[in-house]
């Protein structure tokens, strides 16, 4: 027991220290990178990603995996828009996207844990389902030109630091308290950790299930409510790959895909572990396939880690 929570916090400690010494190399590579500007470039262009891998954070806990948010992503953001180009107040465009996010991943939820079908299945159904609904609402075009008020949730600022990064703390803090504050965050690592032995404890798994894999839809929703407004747009091809920066900021923060295990203080250093070499090869001029190769080399070592890390503890 001794030895699994030293390895544990060992591990939170070396994510941060990979964190700081990732800043490190690229300040020596480049001048431009730790400039207060691109500072909190970074901040802003992580948050996106962060809010998404809250979602995805719970789910990967509980064992499961979730490949449809960035297409829910889409699908949430074109909705949004099409109810505030359509003179929808605000709350309640606010609420049409995060209701189709929700209904997204509800869906989901249900097929998984009623429906007794593989989380990657069904998930990967629900990404081409979601696209899909998305092209079909939009025909295929983007759609533009918004109040000054919405972008302002991307546009702003607290101070000095960008609203975006203001909205995931706030997302961060209160997925915090849910998942190890409540019956339903400790009810999530037990599922992941036994599953047969958290339903003979008399645990409604299914329900719980259910109701992570809705949360994975929120916090898409969420985050095409931030990239809708950065963009001043909502396109139907938005979110295409950004499962894949979801779960690397999720495994590289130390949750693991076996289940059972993972922090959200974790995932945030992921998402800004991503962040921070996204844009640091941005500025040394990587060329964006080459920066695909690097991001889906990170995850593969990151999953590695993880399974010496568990034979380790164990």
């Amino acid at each position: 027991m001794i030895q699994r929570t030293v390895i544990h916090y060992g591990r939170q400690f070396g994510t941060a220290l990979g964190l700081v010494f990732l800043c490190i190399i690229l300040w020596i590579l480049t001048p431009y990178f730790l400039t207060f500007s691109n500072i909190l470039n970074i901040l802003e262009q992580s948050s996106i990603n962060a809010i998404i891998a809250v979602g995805m954070t719970f789910v990967i806990i509980t064992a499961g995996i979730d490949l449809s948010v960035g297409s829910i992503l889409a699908f949430s953001g074109v909705v949004l828009a099409a109810t505030l180009k359509a003179g929808v107040p605000l709350p309640l465009a606010l609420a049409a996207g995060l209701a189709v996010g929700s209904l997204c991943g509800l869906v989901n939820g249900f097929l998984v844990s009623l429906g007794k079908l593989p989380p990657f299945i069904v998930t990967l159904g629900m990404m081409s389902i979601a696209r899909g609904g998305a092209l079909l609402f939009t025909s295929g075009r983007p759609i533009s030109g918004f109040a000054d008020g919405f972008r302002w949730l991307a546009t702003g600022k607290f101070i000095f630091i960008p609203m975006p990064f203001v909205v995931m703390l706030l997302i961060y803090i209160v997925a915090h308290l849910l998942l190890t504050r409540t019956k339903f965050g400790r009810y999530t690592y037990a599922i992941g950790g036994n599953e047969e032995a958290t339903r003979l404890s008399g645990v409604n798994v299914r329900f719980h299930k259910t109701m992570v894999y809705l949360l994975s839809g929120l916090t898409s929703a969420f985050a095409a409510v931030l990239l809708t407004a950065r963009l001043n747009s909502a396109q139907p091809i938005a979110g295409i790959m950004y499962e894949l920066d979801a779960i690397a900021a999720t495994v590289i923060g130390g949750t693991s895909l076996m289940g059972g295990e993972g922090t959200l203080g974790g995932t945030l250093i992921g998402a800004l572990i991503m962040g921070v070499l996204r844009n640091g090869l941005n500025i040394l001029g990587v060329s964006s396939f080459l920066q695909q190769i690097i991001i889906g080399s990170v995850i593969i070592l990151a999953v590695l880690f993880d399974i010496l890390i568990k034979k380790k503890s164990k």
